[in-house]
């Protein structure tokens, strides 16, 4: 009976996303930007809270990156529990997250994602469409013992800027065991704002290009970065970096 619930709710969401992503509004929300699992815990607790003024039936799951896989059929070594809970207006709800294995790699972070599907209930309303929305944010599986700090990971990281037949990019190489998330990263000309290429991330140990939304070529001037990283808590932290020769 649960496969079947959570079939149908995917299908609903995923008609949300497709016909009207825009009108929805989030009744459930989750308290943070992200879950940061340590591999020394037993489980981590995800905070919901139901700010609207109506019930709603919610489902959980964790997926490996695919947003578009159901979620019987998501796989993630982690299992929420409730999977599918019902959240009264303005009540609170702490669902307990556990790993359970395979062993994932201890010399760096992984990445997984976890959703948040709210679906309303049915409007009598004539002319009025409810539509599920879902959530979703990042899960960080932290093993012990890696070197540095998260939220300090930025400052080791390597820009440049790449000559492409579309225009220009910025590559960011990332030498940490960390992921690193950016809320926006600017290509700077002479201390001012010259290109944007908005917010992303790049991946432990790994290299992520970003295309530049201004200039196709590299402007004349002192050239260098401006970003902002979310650290652990969701909180947004500015910092410039000069480029590599």
């Amino acid at each position: 009976m649960l496969a079947v619930v959570m079939r149908s709710l995917s299908a609903v969401a995923l008609a949300a996303v497709l016909l009207c992503p825009f009108a929805a509004s989030a009744g459930v929300v989750i308290a943070g930007t992200r879950v940061v699992y340590p591999a020394q815990e037993k489980e981590v607790t995800l905070a919901l809270e139901n700010a609207a003024q109506r019930p709603s039936l919610v489902q959980l799951w964790i997926d490996d990156g695919d947003q578009d896989t159901p979620p019987e059929a998501a796989k993630a070594p982690f299992v929420m529990t409730p999977p599918l809970l019902r959240m009264d207006a303005g009540t609170k709800q702490a669902v307990r997250i556990h790993f359970t294995g395979p062993a994932q790699p201890g010399d760096r972070e992984s990445l997984y994602w976890v959703n948040v599907l709210d679906i309303p209930p049915s409007s009598v309303e004539e002319d009025k469409l409810e539509l599920a929305f879902r959530s979703r944010i990042k899960l960080f599986y932290r093993p012990a013992g890696l070197s540095g700090e998260a939220d300090s990971a930025h400052r080791q990281l390597r820009w440049s800027l790449q000559q492409r037949a579309d225009g220009l990019a910025v590559q960011v190489d990332n030498p940490t065991p960390w992921h690193v998330s950016f809320a926006a990263i600017s290509l700077t000309v002479d201390g001012k704002v010259s290109a944007d290429t908005g917010s992303g991330m790049v991946a432990p140990r790994a290299t992520q290009v970003f295309p530049l939304d201004g200039p196709a070529t590299r402007p004349p001037g002192v050239i260098g970065i401006a970003y902002s990283t979310i650290t652990d808590v969701g909180a947004v932290q500015p910092a410039t970096a000069a480029l590599a020769n």
